[in-house]
């Protein structure tokens, strides 16, 4: 009796009990007329319909009334709450297709659940950064402020000093905050790209002549492999000069003292793909998933202080994204990382 549709169902119980009462009309036929075949004929046939038409009634109003609403209820989620009626075909095996539609509502459900529960935990993560973030300048603003106050404004020696430490911790915060826009206006594709052709290795050139200073205070070595003729792209280049000032920074912030940072090019047919790689302290691969999110940090226990906003890696795959284009990373621990990401050749 398995998937028996509720038609079937009908039908066997109405035989079963036709069958019986039948039975019985044939012994009543026995003792009292003797054998009579009609009559128990006859009691079957009645007995059938009967019984045909009360479990007929009877197993639609269940359905209808108990069955029915569940089912709707999952039709009605999966329309986006739109009330669409469902008519029950008591011919076709609704048991089985309402336990078929519970099981697919029940996955589709698990998958939204996990969803919105990454996000919950995402934005609980966001909420504690920023905040852990914005703390740190603003203890020491308040800290520079209230020796000021209390007496150090009328000492020379420290006055200017505190005022200028004060000044370099609000200008974390306008960073921070100017990242949080740029991200969120990349997002909602609120920035507008000024795409044109450029050379892109002569735009290199000029971010890693910019960080010379940077570079040598670490003694790290940066450079363009090889001797590069002119490679033409389409893209910002404003953009691209952030994109690529913002991953060597990474690579001298994270590289070994007397180390190097290679950058190289490769010809992808219709695409040119960069290549920022360091011999550094590395990347442990379960944190190479979430590198690019908003202040994700390897090391939970190093301070900014020396450091940017932590929004770097997050504005780099935006700006790259925002270009239809991708960035990946790959990476070994104490042997360096590579950064790689590609862009459309002119």
């Amino acid at each position: 009796m398995r998937n028996v549709t509720p038609a079937r169902l009908i039908v066997w119980l109405s035989l079963i009990i036709a069958g019986i009462i039948a039975f019985f009309s044939f012994l009543m036929s026995i003792i009292w007329f003797e054998i009579i075949w009609v009559f128990p004929l006859f009691s079957f046939i009645i007995a059938f319909l009967s019984c045909f038409i009360v479990f007929r009634w009877g197993i639609r109003q269940f359905i209808e009334k108990k069955v029915r609403l569940i089912y709707r209820t999952i039709h009605n989620l999966k329309l986006d709450f739109k009330n669409e009626a469902q008519k029950v075909d008591l011919n076709e095996d609704v048991f089985s297709k309402i336990r078929k539609e519970v099981i697919e509502w029940d996955k589709s459900n698990r998958k939204e659940i996990e969803r919105l529960t990454d996000q919950e935990k995402f934005r609980r993560e966001f909420i504690g950064n920023i905040s852990h973030e914005l703390k740190t300048p603003i203890f020491n603003i308040q800290g520079y402020i209230l020796t000021l106050l209390e007496g150090g404004l009328e000492d020379e020696r420290i006055n200017r000093i505190f005022l200028r430490k004060a000044e370099k911790s609000i200008d974390r915060m306008i960073e921070m905050v100017d990242d949080l826009d740029q991200i969120s206006k990349l997002e909602s594709n609120r920035i507008e790209l000024s795409r044109q052709r450029f050379n892109l290795v002569e735009l290199t050139n000029d971010v890693i002549e910019s960080l010379e200073y940077k570079a040598k205070n670490r003694s790290i070595n940066v450079h363009i492999v090889r001797s590069q003729k002119p490679i033409y792209v389409y893209a910002d280049p404003s953009k691209i000069s952030q994109v690529i000032t913002n991953l060597i920074i990474n690579s001298i912030n994270y590289g070994k003292k007397e180390g190097e940072t290679k950058i190289q090019f490769h010809d992808l047919d219709e695409n040119i793909m960069v290549e920022i790689g360091d011999n550094g302290r590395g990347i442990a691969e379960e944190h190479l998933p979430r590198l690019f999110e908003r202040f994700y940090r390897v090391d939970k226990g190093r301070s900014r202080e020396d450091g940017g906003s932590g929004l770097g890696l997050a504005i780099v795959k935006h700006i790259i994204e925002a270009h239809q284009q991708t960035i990946n990373v790959s990476s070994e621990l104490k042997k360096g990382s590579v950064f790689s990401f590609t862009l459309k050749k002119a």
